[in-house]
């Protein structure tokens, strides 16, 4: 037999011989053990969503042992309220992460716009409309300083960020002036935090978000089928759809039970699904995850890859203030610890546990959603079996560095496969 034949190439999913290609190892997966096939995803971190699920029910399921109060309609109730403030600044963070950069002012920016609101509202008699478009502005053009001196001056974010936490600290404390503390009373204001969705209202609601939802889906669909890609299960898009429509309608019943739906709550869903859109439908969300997947290659391809920095810290630093603007509504004041305290380390915990990477380039602006609801299960639950402040720091602390452990391992793998 002549040596310049070569040997044939072994036929994907060839029983007691691995996979040796990208083909190979999609044809086993294709056809291998959905559950296998399942896991495997959940390794590489492509199901953040179920994985987070998952990490939840275990908490409320823990919690609600612990404390019989924890999954009452009220706390639960109180649970999607203290969210809302958290939840937003973390949509903003989502955005910087999706860069693989960082922003630690976002405490800071939050509790000045707080202080600047508080204060135009109070102490100068300005219209609540007007006094909040003042704050949402501070937290604009405070990121847009931010983003300008990194970029263009070549500084790595967490430099500027972190003497932005200091900067705009001290300028809250110079906002708020010698009372310290500013007690809010225009229920322009208060109502953000302070108004339920009547029951008819908040059934309304769930069945808009889940026509949206199932609109988007189809939609998707469509257009991956006229492009001729490969389509998901429909059984999958189904599942995705009951899993969605099932809890929305099932969260509804039970805060109708007690107060109902919380405004707050809402405009969090609003915001997160509005931002989610700019991420997935528009030119400038393709933009963002290039410069974080490779900034370089992004910058070759023609990309701004500055003005879309910069504006990312923009929309980070206002998402931040109007999170302020919530926090001070559901506390009726704004003080000096405004901000502070473990706001920011909440804010970015939230995300990454829902499988933002830190690298940039992966990650869902839903998961600041679902990274807030876990992490203020786990505080809310700590409250309520009355844990010390330390523990609390040290357990939250943990968390956030599992999350971030995982991530780091979930990205090994996904290249270990991939290569």
């Amino acid at each position: 037999m002549s040596t310049d034949l070569k040997k044939a190439p072994a036929k994907a999913g060839t029983p007691g011989k691995a996979p040796t290609n990208v083909a190979e190892r999609d044809a086993v997966d294709l056809t291998g053990n959905p559950v296998l096939r399942m896991l495997r995803k959940l390794a590489a971190g492509e199901l953040g969503s179920v994985r987070v699920l998952i990490v939840l029910a275990l908490i409320w399921l823990i919690f609600g042992v612990s404390n019989e109060n924890f999954l009452t309609s009220g706390n639960l109730t109180n649970l999607t309220l203290q969210i809302a403030a958290v939840g937003t600044i973390s949509v903003g963070v989502v955005l910087v992460l999706l860069l693989g950069e960082i922003d630690l002012s976002v405490g800071a920016v939050s509790g000045l716009a707080a202080a600047v609101v508080a204060v135009l509202s109070v102490k100068h008699g300005w219209n609540a409309y007007a006094a909040m478009a003042a704050g949402l502005a501070v937290g604009a053009a405070i990121g847009l300083f931010q983003g300008t001196v990194s970029t263009r001056l070549a500084i790595p974010t967490f430099v500027v960020t972190l003497a932005g936490l200091l900067s705009w600290q001290g300028a809250q404390l110079a906002v708020l002036g010698d009372t310290g503390t500013v007690n809010i009373s225009d229920n322009a204001i208060l109502n953000l935090a302070g108004v339920f969705l009547a029951d008819w209202l908040g059934w309304l609601v769930a069945v808009v978000v889940v026509g949206a939802l199932v609109a988007a889906e189809l939609g998707h669909r469509a257009k991956r089928g006229a492009a001729g890609l490969v389509q998901a299960p429909v059984v999958s898009s189904v599942l995705r759809l009951v899993g969605a429509a099932v809890a929305l309608f099932g969260g509804v019943l039970i805060v109708n039970s007690d107060r109902g739906v919380p405004l707050a709550f809402v405009i969090l869903v609003v915001i997160v699904a509005n931002v989610h859109i700019l991420l997935t439908r528009t030119k400038f969300g393709r933009h963002v995850f290039a410069v974080g997947g490779n900034a370089e290659a992004a910058r070759r391809a023609g990309i701004p890859v500055a003005r879309v920095r910069t504006i990312v810290f923009m929309l980070a630093s206002t998402l931040a203030a109007f999170g302020g603007i919530l926090a001070a509504s559901r506390l009726f004041a704004v003080n000096q610890s405004s901000g502070g305290s473990d706001l920011l380390l909440l804010a970015i915990a939230g995300p990454v546990i829902a499988g933002t990477s830190l690298f940039g380039g992966r990650g869902s602006v839903w998961g600041a959603l679902l990274g807030a609801l876990v992490i203020g299960s786990i505080s809310n639950g700590m409250d309520l079996l009355a844990f010390t402040s330390s523990v609390k720091f040290m357990v939250t602390g943990a968390v956030l560095l599992g999350a971030v452990a995982l991530d780091a391992a979930t990205t090994r793998n996904r290249t270990t496969i991939r290569t």
